[in-house]
C-alpha cells in the first residue's frame, strides 16, 4: 500500500504564494511520475503539473511560469511552488503518484485565494 499526505494549503491573498508538499510512504519499488491535480466543487479534477522520474515536467497552460513542481526522490516527496495566486486558483489540490501499474491519490489540501 501507498499513502500520500499533502500539506501547505491555506488562505492567501491574491498575488501571494504557497508551497504545497506531498510525502509518500509505504512499500513500493519505483515512482514513475508525481503530479498535482486540482478540483473545485462541481468541477472535474484537472492536472496542474506533473514531474517524471527523468526530471521532465508538464504544466497546465494556466499555471505555466507561475507554478513550479519539484521532487525529492530520496524523500519520496513532491512540491508545488505556487506564485502570484489568483482567486481562480482556489481549489482542492491533490497529490498523485504513478507506481506501475496503479495511480495513488492523497486526501487533498485546500487552497483559498481571497482578499
Amino acid at each position: 500500500q501507498v499513502q500520500l499526505v499533502e500539506s501547505g494549503g491555506g488562505l492567501v491573498q491574491p498575488g501571494g504564494s504557497l508551497r504545497l508538499s506531498c510525502v509518500g510512504s509505504g512499500s513500493y519499488s519505483f515512482i514513475y511520475t508525481m503530479a498535482w491535480y486540482r478540483q473545485a466543487p462541481g468541477k472535474q479534477r484537472d492536472l496542474v503539473a506533473r514531474i517524471f522520474s527523468t526530471g521532465g515536467t508538464k504544466y497546465a497552460d494556466s499555471v505555466k511560469g507561475l507554478f513550479t513542481i519539484s521532487r525529492e526522490n530520496a524523500e519520496n516527496t513532491v512540491h508545488l511552488q505556487s506564485n502570484n495566486l489568483k482567486p481562480e486558483d482556489t481549489s482542492g489540490y491533490y497529490c498523485n503518484v504513478f507506481i506501475y501499474p496503479l495511480n495513488y491519490w492523497g486526501q487533498g489540501t485546500q487552497v483559498t485565494v481571497s482578499p
